[in-house]
């Protein structure tokens, strides 16, 4: 194994591994622009001088102790602090269950690394058939035909779901965030894209569903099911609530604003209660265009393109040069039919998917439930992008039983996110000012921890009706342009909120916040306590005690993301020599023991990224292990961890700024000479359960 030298990881020098073809084809090289939130939102400082009921917030502090790192109490003494470092008198048990195996080490080996005793197997990969039907994949000679037909480019999210009555058998779900082309054609020029690559990109992204089984030596293997199916940037949606039928999301194509040809530039997810799978529509602006310094149409206002990235030059990939609804100065309504939770039912091939106004339009990295103890449903979602926002909605429907054999029951859960409450969050701490001084130095109190409020933004209700909680806004203005609601509310600006996973057996809310090396810069805002460090480049987990219907909350920073060895980092309080490295979260997932695992996107450490495992509990909590890593260039997406298998999405693997699908860095997963191709991998242990 080509481990990484070890003074790569004294020193926070460094900037994401991303690259920079990255985020050209992903996120539209937002990171090398400025954040798009202008807006004058208080900092955490200004906010607390402000807070009349200071007082209130001190014996709040006494609530979080208690409830805010509940989790951790049962390890504590009398006297000690939740978080606080280990002493002689907390010594860290041995380690717990869903965590025992063998860490593996920081590498940059072009493969996925896993832990000894382990096995692998991709489960299938870019190409690969999907449909009875489906040709073999032949990168060289790609057709859209085919690729309708054929497992996508560059899954993210991914979703395991048992098949009722069929043991060892599942429906992988999976979506298709982006292309990549100088990495899927031969000879590409990205000036002068071809129609070809045009529909072959179409087809490439959306989502898939495919039947898996679990074979004897413990390898998950395609099966051509009755539920596969693709979905591409294409198919029909249907849109609902507020904005469904209005004039921001009516088109020539569309007059009636309620279908909705495709989605693309899906990240993260989640799986409901009812058997349905979230999809987040994130960097949907990049796909739309512009001639050169063309004016912005009317009435469209400038700032509602700016304030989420769109600009009216030439897109990367130049869609709109093939097909006029990408062109913003012929179908300027287009771009606002994207920017929603998706929600796919995948047990009926035939259904049509919903995009949910409801939960607002912004870059949603997915939407994750969680039900409460008396059957409520909330939905937490974050919007991916430098100084944005953490939001949850509150339906006012419960989930309906027997969906699984009754068409009324599916059809009733899936309108719950259609109606209910979408609220945005404001925190706010009483550490002192002069202790967040932006190099994320832990405060006198041992940890980073405070108390928020969810500001209700849209109350969304039967057919599409919906009442605006925002002054100066209608309930369709904030369904379409939400983020101009949450700048208006004075939400609190975070470092990049990606996903959020309900602990199952807590009820605590992690939040991903992956990084944000603009934050405390010239011009932009400073630390705050929930992101303490200025140009933060290695993340930090937000660990929320919600009242999930309700509007107060109490958090603490579960980990400060980076070298151990470095004094800006933190890990609950759990000996830093004992942790692995890790940078960059990005998507949770929590096994049954309650541990939380975590996969990084853009480790800034020197290392390939990959999945992590974190107990919360006990003396053990902040113990960090890292499980697999994935090969050169790839993103580590979308983990399933169950007892027996872990799924990741190997996303863009090779990708790399000097390197194209005619000059690769990577060969994985087929070695030789073979093109890399993004890849659902399952890791297995033959002995027994995983991590036990």
């Amino acid at each position: 194994m080509a481990l990484v030298p070890l003074n790569l990881f004294v020193t926070h020098r460094g900037r994401s591994s991303r690259q920079h073809i990255t985020c050209r084809y992903r996120c539209g090289d937002a990171c090398s622009k400025p954040a798009p939130n202008t807006s004058d939102n208080e900092y955490f400082g200004d906010i607390v001088a402000q807070m009349s009921r200071r007082s209130m917030l001190r014996a709040a502090g006494v609530t979080v102790l208690a409830v805010g790192a509940g989790s951790a109490l049962a390890a504590c003494g009398a006297d000690e602090q939740p978080g606080a470092t280990p002493t002689s008198s907390s010594e860290p048990a041995a380690t717990p269950p869903g965590l025992r195996f063998d860490a593996v080490a920081p590498n940059s080996e072009d493969a996925v690394i896993i832990p000894q005793g382990y096995r692998q197997q991709v489960v299938i990969a870019w190409g690969d058939p999907v449909l009875p039907d489906a040709p073999p994949f032949d990168i060289a000679a790609q057709t859209a035909d085919a690729q309708r037909k054929q497992f996508g480019f560059n899954n993210d999210f991914a979703a395991l779901m048992p098949i009722p009555g069929q043991r060892n058998r599942f429906l992988l779900v999976t979506n298709f965030e982006y292309v990549t082309p100088q990495f899927m054609f031969s000879g590409y020029d990205p000036e002068a894209p071809t129609r070809d690559q045009f529909d072959i990109e179409i087809a490439a992204m959306g989502m898939g569903v495919v039947e898996v089984e679990r074979a004897g030596d413990g390898a998950l293997r395609p099966v051509m099911g009755r539920y596969n199916r693709r979905i591409t940037a294409d198919t029909p949606f249907t849109l609902t609530g507020p904005a469904a039928g209005t004039d921001f999301v009516k088109t020539a194509a569309d007059p009636t604003g309620r279908t909705v040809a495709g989605t693309f530039a899906n990240c993260a997810g989640g799986v409901t209660p009812w058997g349905t799978v979230l999809s987040g529509e994130e960097n949907f602006h990049g796909y739309f265009g512009a001639p050169a310094d063309a004016p912005a149409p009317k009435p469209v206002e400038g700032d509602r393109f700016d304030r989420y990235g769109i600009e009216l030059q030439p897109s990367e990939l130049r869609w709109e040069s093939f097909d006029p609804r990408f062109d913003l100065t012929v179908t300027p309504n287009e771009v606002n039919r994207f920017g929603y939770v998706v929600e796919v039912n995948p047990w009926d091939p035939g259904s049509t998917p919903v995009k949910h106004s409801a939960l607002g339009r912004f870059k949603h990295e997915g939407a994750t439930i969680h039900v409460t103890a008396d059957g409520r449903v909330v939905a937490y979602t974050g919007d991916d992008e430098r100084f944005d926002y953490m939001y949850k909605f509150v339906a006012d429907k419960s989930v309906a039983p027997g969906w699984e054999n009754d068409p009324a029951a599916m059809a009733h859960n899936m309108s719950i996110l259609d109606e209910g409450t979408l609220y945005v969050a404001k925190l706010g701490s009483d550490i002192p000012a002069e202790e967040i001084d932006g190099t994320g130095k832990l405060p006198s109190s041992g940890s980073f921890r405070g108390t928020g409020t969810w500001i209700p933004l849209l109350r969304s209700g039967p057919d599409g009706t919906g009442e605006s909680l925002v002054e100066g806004m209608t309930a369709a203005e904030v369904a379409v342009f939400t983020r101009f609601a949450a700048d208006k509310a004075g939400a609190t600006k975070m470092d990049r909120p990606e996903d959020f996973e309900a602990n199952p057996l807590t009820g605590k809310v992690y939040v991903a916040l992956t990084n944000n090396d603009k934050r405390g810069t010239d011009g932009e805002p400073a630390a705050d306590a929930a992101n303490p460090r200025s140009e933060n480049k290695n993340g930090q987990i937000l660990e929320i005690t919600d009242n999930h219907t309700g509007t107060d909350f109490t958090w603490d920073l579960l980990l400060v993301c980076g070298d151990p060895d470095a004094a800006d980092t933190y890990y609950a309080g759990f000996d830093k020599s004992a942790v692995s490295p890790i940078s960059c979260p990005d998507n949770l997932a929590f096994d049954r023991h309650g541990n939380l695992w975590i996969s990084t996107d853009g480790n800034a450490l020197g290392a390939n990224d990959g999945l992590f495992a974190v107990a919360l509990d006990g003396p053990n909590r902040g113990e960090t292990k890292q499980f697999l890593s994935v090969p050169l260039g790839a993103e580590t997406c979308g983990p399933v961890v169950t007892d027996d298998v872990v799924t990741v999405c190997v996303q863009h693997p090779g990708e790399s700024d000097d390197h194209s699908l005619d000059n690769p860095l990577s060969h994985w997963p087929g070695g030789g000479t073979t093109p890399a191709r993004p890849a659902v991998v399952s890791v297995w242990r033959p002995q027994g359960q995983i991590g036990v």
